[in-house]
């Protein structure tokens, strides 16, 4: 098993409304902590790629964030978690460019995830009057398997369809080197994973809660994969799963930690927001919020399995158990409300005492799909 972390700018109006340059901040740290993984020997890092949610995320240039970090670190894989590429909201085209740019900026790093938005307060601002927010899936099969022929055609043969069209043209620059980067798809329920298996495609699992949720969707994955019929020039078998993780010295600091880093504001405001996720038992509607997290409730999570958090030996077996469960990647949100010390430290404590105990590749190589296309 591999590991990431993901970012997505979350600037909380507790955190605003103390601080005129709190955005500022947010996305400044978020750099340093994807730096200090590239340090640690995370493989992964992500980047959000969200729209008019405020407080939840404000990383909506994703490319131009994942373009500085591809000069800012040296190893480390860097992934859109998503580039849109839904037509109303960024060109096709346009999307195959970047992605080849940032492959090129990265020197073969770059990983390119799609997916079709986070929930109908973002859809709607792109496509107004739509009440189905399943139209999106339409455009995405749509154009999908377009982007392979965009980056491997010398001329693309160009396209006629429902919702976007274009004349044969020389789509530019190539990807860098062999093939093209490996293709992902945020899956929103489960399934979205046998879809992409399918397809070929690695899956961003942002949605899976619990550890034993993850076992028979990763068997879906796994099975329908077997059978893909592959939308781009290679199978990208792999399935991303994320958990908040805080790792201390001790438990009781990690503890400590996590009480204190508004973990119940982040969780309300991702059910706000994504609404076409399932919402479990118990989750209030916005503006009602979930109740502040106490030692009892963070004790609670750890022992569901519902968050990783405690000193090193505990989040090593924590990993272990996803590990067990099937993932390929176990990713990691670092919310905004620890502070940028603790943060630090956690992906330091991971990087020295987790990941070399679990991770069988720790040279990161690029070669393990795309080479063999």
């Amino acid at each position: 098993m591999e590991f990431g972390l993901f970012v997505q700018g979350y600037v909380p109006a507790a955190r605003a409304k103390v601080d005129p340059g709190a955005e500022h901040k947010a996305l400044i740290e978020e750099t340093e902590y994807v730096i200090q993984a590239d340090k640690s020997g995370f493989k992964y890092a992500w980047a959000s790629e969200h729209h008019f949610l405020e407080e939840y995320s404000h990383l909506s240039a994703n490319d131009v964030y994942l373009g500085y970090l591809a000069h800012a670190t040296d190893r480390i894989h860097l992934g859109s978690g998503i580039f849109n590429p839904l037509a109303p909201v960024n060109h096709p085209v346009k999307v195959a460019e970047k992605v080849a740019m940032l492959d090129h900026l990265s020197e073969g790093r770059f990983e390119f995830g799609s997916g079709r938005g986070a929930g109908s307060h973002e859809i709607l601002g792109f496509m107004p009057g739509i009440t189905d927010m399943n139209h999106t899936k339409e455009l995405w099969e749509e154009t999908i398997a377009e982007f392979p022929k965009m980056w491997l055609q010398d001329e693309y043969a160009g396209f006629q369809g429902k919702h976007w069209s274009l004349p044969p043209r020389k789509v530019l620059p190539k990807p860098y080197g062999k093939s093209h980067p490996a293709m992902w798809y945020a899956a929103g329920s489960p399934s979205s994973y046998a879809m992409a298996g399918k397809k070929g495609l690695g899956v961003l699992g942002f949605s899976v809660q619990k550890v034993s949720d993850m076992e028979w969707v990763v068997e879906s994955y796994k099975t329908a994969v077997k059978e893909a019929e592959p939308v781009g020039d290679f199978v990208n078998d792999n399935v991303m799963v994320t958990s908040t993780a805080i790792c201390a010295e001790t438990h009781a600091k990690a503890v400590e930690i996590a009480v204190g880093g508004g973990l119940n504001y982040l969780q309300s405001l991702l059910f706000r927001y994504h609404d076409t996720f399932p919402r479990p038992e118990g989750i209030p509607e916005w503006p009602e919020l979930l109740p502040e997290y106490t030692e009892e409730i963070i004790e609670l999570l750890i022992a569901e399995e519902l968050m990783i958090c405690g000193d090193p030996d505990e989040v090593l077996a924590q990993c272990r158990r996803w590990e067990q469960a099937g993932a390929d990647q176990l990713s990691f949100g670092l919310p905004i409300g620890v502070s940028r010390q603790d943060t630090l430290n956690s992906i330091r404590l991971i990087g020295e005492h987790v990941i070399p105990k679990i991770d069988t590749d720790p040279v990161h190589r690029t070669s393990r799909f795309r080479d063999a296309a």
